[in-house]
């Protein structure tokens, strides 16, 4: 079932939406006992695509644990046109919401920005609100991506993970929960990257988890041990892969065009300028002779 989401009570003039259902409410589909969230709160604007993300995609979940989600939405176009412009990101932790903006998203993802990114490589039935202009999305997704990003993004990313766990002090329990948590991304970034790097694939629901968790579990014990692990990545890394030098943004470009124009409907009547249509206001562009 593909259906769109209208939030913030305003249904945009999206055109290619099926219907206007609530956010983030459920397709079809078989999916992980997951904990119910609370509404989302209003944003300007219509969700294209969301679905759920981090440990419960990745198969890291546990009793108790959040449940992340994450969405792209589209504002009406004329929001665009004005002085001020529209948020591009809203960021609830109570739920554990994120949602970027049409632009924005593609901005991320032709980074190869690891979490945004995930958004077109759930598995199907993690999804919770796909319109047919975020299935468009999903078939483009190869195309944001190139080698040099994957590098960036992934390796900085898990390196950054390294860096936090060498500042925890892991004899107090909270900090080591925290600790090995850090690994676990830490481990499954490294995995992601040489697999976009080598096959040119996202798999975000991780084959063996529990040997990424175990995993994780000693290098939070020792840190030091995730040097090989991002040393051998990088390696890896270096080699010639599959992906290209550069995205290809023109599929991005086309598909925002068309998530404008499917957004884009009458501008509401404003009040009149001071005088009369045609009357000069100020005289100093007025004719001349």
């Amino acid at each position: 079932m593909l259906h769109g989401a209208s939030i913030g009570g305003r249904a945009g003039p999206d055109r290619n939406s099926l219907a206007r259902r609530g956010p983030f409410r459920r397709g079809c589909g078989t999916r992980p006992s997951v904990r119910e969230e609370p509404a989302l709160p209003a944003t300007p604007g219509t969700v294209l695509l969301s679905g759920i993300v981090g440990s419960t995609a990745y198969g890291f979940a546990h009793a108790g644990s959040d449940v992340d989600r994450l969405g792209l939405f589209a504002v009406p176009t004329e929001e665009l046109h004005g002085l001020d412009r529209p948020a591009e990101s809203h960021v609830t932790t109570a739920p554990d919401v994120t949602l970027h903006e049409a632009a924005k998203w593609c901005r991320l993802a032709l980074s190869c920005n690891p979490t945004a990114s995930e958004l077109v490589w759930l598995p199907e039935d993690l999804y919770e609100s796909v319109t047919p202009l975020g299935r468009e999305l999903i078939g483009i997704r190869s195309t944001f991506l190139s080698g040099p990003a994957v590098r960036k993004a992934y390796l900085g990313y898990a390196e950054q993970q390294f860096r936090k766990l060498l500042a925890r002090d892991t004899t107090d329990p909270a900090t080591r929960r925290r600790a090995a948590k850090h690994a676990r991304h830490l481990v499954r970034l490294v995995e992601q990257a040489v697999r976009l790097h080598e096959t040119g694939q996202n798999v975000i629901r991780l084959p063996d988890p529990e040997h990424i968790r175990d995993l994780g579990e000693r290098i939070a014990d020792h840190p030091a041990t995730a040097e090989s692990l991002l040393a051998g990545a990088a390696e890896r890394l270096a080699r010639p892969g599959v992906l290209p030098a550069a995205p290809d943004r023109r599929p991005a470009e086309d598909w925002l065009r068309r998530v404008r124009a499917a957004h884009y409907g009458p501008l509401r009547e404003r009040p009149p300028a001071t005088g009369a249509p045609g009357e000069s206001t100020g005289g100093a562009l007025a004719p001349t002779g």
